[in-house]
């Protein structure tokens, strides 16, 4: 690896991601920069905003805390991309790879001044979201763009955005699906079970508002459906549902909780299917709260897949994407 950060490059990749805390003392950070995000908390009146942003937090954050020491006192999202970039720049020795954080370090500043530093004259965004939405791709792609023009950096921007059907990505889904029978026994197959795939919920308000994170997410669930059955795997059941609600306005249902309720008196597997990579909300919500819950409520097998993570086939599945579908960006549309 030495050898390939002393080469010159022309082009970079840049993954998007919303970060996480990299120890206990970074969870404040996180909260509050995710937080005052206006497209996430989608209040107008910036003061008000602010006001509900601390109530947020300061409701939150000893909790948060308390649950991050259950996964490591970090999450292991940046080190996990950190290991995916090294496995891309093997893959493909002419491009630099790295990435960028939106609510916590490597802010995409840091990065921007790197890549200029380094005279790179082409920068693709990659969204580790493979479903669009304004509260994750657009706020990305937005502080990205702001750092670029914060130092007058003269440079040619690609994006992807979303990829919701593509091929490597779905066959991507498919073989950390299929990793969940190491915890199968008694000559156990899929048809003993029930599939959950569990995606990021967002307020319904902002579906109504012309998000099309929904019409996307469910353009995945259809695809993935037909690629396992073309694979010969089935299930008793698949069912889409949605994590990590906030607050008592409505957000898209049904939720994950209630889905596990729902089968409670089957086996099941939790398949994360908006997150490229594991994070609290995968191994802490779905790997350790709901595994709680299903075991109270008498759930037999309850197994959470790994996400895709620095897997050799989810690094191909980028760069073919990078090949195939990056496009130019039209900043009056960001």
């Amino acid at each position: 690896m030495s050898n390939l950060h002393n080469k010159s490059y022309n082009e970079a990749v840049v993954l998007l991601n919303m970060g996480g805390p990299n120890n206990l003392f970074e969870v404040e950070v996180f909260l509050k920069n995710m937080f005052n995000d206006p497209l996430i908390l989608r209040i107008k009146n910036k003061l008000i905003q602010k006001i509900v942003s601390s109530m947020i937090i300061n409701t939150r954050i000893d909790k948060v805390k308390s649950n991050y020491k259950y996964i490591g006192s970090k999450s292991p999202l940046v080190e996990s991309t950190f290991k995916l970039t090294q496995v891309l720049q093997e893959l493909d020795k002419d491009r630099f790879y790295t990435y960028a954080m939106r609510y916590t370090p490597p802010f995409s500043s840091s990065v921007v001044e790197e890549l200029k530093s380094k005279n790179i004259s082409k920068i693709t965004l990659f969204s580790m979201y493979p479903q669009y939405s304004s509260t994750t791709t657009l706020s990305s792609v937005r502080d990205f763009l702001t750092s670029i023009k914060d130092i007058s950096y003269d440079v040619e921007i690609n994006i992807v955005e979303s990829y919701p059907v593509d091929k490597g990505y779905i066959e991507t889904c498919i073989e950390k699906i299929k990793e969940s029978k190491e915890y199968f026994e008694n000559n156990e197959t899929f048809d003993d079970f029930v599939l959950l795939l569990s995606t990021h919920s967002v307020p319904q308000s902002i579906i109504n508002d012309g998000d099309v994170y929904e019409k996307e997410v469910i353009k995945s669930v259809d695809c993935l459906k037909e690629s396992l059955k073309n694979n010969n795997i089935n299930f008793k059941d698949i069912q889409l549902c949605y994590q990590s609600k906030l607050g008592p306005i409505k957000w898209l249902e049904p939720s994950t909780i209630d889905m596990i309720k729902k089968y409670k008196n089957e086996n099941i597997i939790v398949y994360p299917l908006s997150f490229s990579i594991d994070n609290y909300e995968t191994d802490f919500e779905l790997d350790i709260e709901n595994r709680k819950f299903a075991n109270e409520i008498g759930v037999s097998k309850y197994i959470v897949c790994k996400c895709p993570n620095y897997s050799i086939s989810f690094a191909k599945a980028i760069i073919n994407l990078i090949n195939s579908k990056g496009k130019s960006i039209n900043e009056a549309n960001i």
